[in-house]
């Protein structure tokens, strides 16, 4: 039987995991895609061979052709935005469920992430500014935090959204209004529980990450770091065995503040579906950075093949290159040594380091493929040229 694949971004997020979920579930017959981080600030962008396209947030990337989502308990919904998502789509809740033991974001959190940001003027950490981030510390710190279940019941889930109000401060949206759109969710949306069992028993499954290792909560470089476990773990922690498929561009991207130790604004390497944000802030650009994405693979426990996007872009962009190395204070640097678990100081003093870190070794390989196979010590399993199922080459069949 096809085995269960979990897809995992390498770098900062904008790899192309949705392209590559997409051509997934358009290869081989999938039983559901299951979401296990993050929420809505995930934009996966999807185009079909027939030119469909649909940037997903929360519904999953096989959503077109036809197979199921489930949001996990390690996911954090916003049923507002989830609305506006169901509608783009034709309302296809039928291919959706939602544990209830997941996390609810609402208004109050989205309002108190931008606040903070704003708060930090030049100093801001990154954010999509969606509440993400608030929501998780919110329930780290609050026993009572909204959770999906509690929009089967008026009664608790007012005195909960009630509770948030008050704590976080206002959101400029009256608390009725709220209350009712969750509630419409909570009716329009099946709401189970231990679900993932059923679906992996029933077929093989695809597990589709949000944003990449390098901004995880615990391994990324603090402080500008995401609420969020992006390695396998989560995965893990669902299901006992999968195929761990890295993805990783022919480029190398980030959204956003924080260190970007090969960025090069000289390269010419637009983006259609990627600019400055409001929260987020610029879009960056930089050289293939094979120091930070060995590091990426070792801090996620390795993977079993990788997944390489972009594959056209080198031949439009010249200038292109592999880092293969590092240089800190005038010494290459060619490993970055993973820290002891949830150690932040660690975390924030690689952070200091690689700020201060500059390219070292940059080539313009021959066989782009190849050449990032090598470096990272993984065999390259699929080969994407473009945005749509059909441009993906499979070259070892894994899944």
């Amino acid at each position: 039987m096809t085995e269960h694949v979990a897809v995992v971004d390498l770098g900062y997020g904008d790899a192309g995991k949705g392209t590559v979920v997409d051509a997934l579930c358009a290869r081989e017959q999938r039983r559901a895609v299951l979401r296990f981080n993050g929420g809505a600030q995930a934009a996966h962008n999807v185009v079909t061979e027939d030119g469909r396209q649909h940037t997903f947030a929360q519904f999953g990337s096989g959503t077109l052709r036809g197979v199921p989502t489930h949001l996990t308990r390690f996911m954090v919904v916003d049923p507002l935005t989830l609305a506006a998502e169901g509608a783009a789509l034709g309302n296809p809740y039928e291919l959706l469920t939602v544990d209830g033991d997941a996390l609810l974001a609402t208004p109050w959190h989205r309002a108190a992430n931008q606040r903070r940001e704003r708060e930090r003027g030049g100093d801001r950490h990154g954010s999509c500014g969606l509440g993400v981030g608030e929501t998780m510390a919110y329930a780290l710190s609050h026993a009572d935090a909204p959770r999906v279940s509690d929009t089967l019941s008026r009664t608790r889930l007012r005195r909960r959204l009630a509770e948030v109000e008050s704590r976080l401060g206002p959101a400029g949206v009256p608390l009725d209004d709220v209350l009712e759109a969750f509630l419409a969710f909570g009716r329009t949306v099946p709401i189970v529980s231990g679900y993932e069992e059923k679906l992996l028993r029933e077929g093989p499954c695809v597990f589709e990450g949000a944003q990449g290792v390098l901004l995880d909560e615990w391994r990324g470089w603090h402080p500008h770091t995401t609420w969020s476990t992006t390695t396998f773990d989560n995965a893990a922690a669902l299901c006992d065995s999968f195929r761990r498929l890295g993805v990783v561009r022919t480029y190398t991207t980030r959204h956003g503040a924080g260190p970007f130790v090969t960025e090069d604004p000289a390269l010419d390497l637009p983006e259609g579906h990627n600019a400055t944000g409001e929260w987020q802030g610029a879009f960056r650009v930089g050289h293939f950075d094979a120091v930070a994405h060995r590091y990426a693979i070792e801090v996620a426990g390795g993977v079993d093949g990788l997944a390489v996007t972009h594959l056209d872009v080198p031949d439009r962009c010249p200038a292109l290159r592999i880092c293969e190395s590092y240089t800190l204070d005038g010494e290459p640097w060619t490993r970055i040594e993973p820290g002891p678990a949830r150690d932040l100081d660690y975390q924030a003093a690689l952070t200091s380091r690689l700020n201060r870190a500059g390219p070292g070794v940059l080539r313009r390989p021959d066989d782009w493929a190849g050449a990032i196979e090598d470096l990272l010590s993984a065999p390259v399993v699929v080969e994407s040229y473009g945005p749509s199922a059909a441009d993906k080459k499979t070259v070892n069949h894994i899944y």
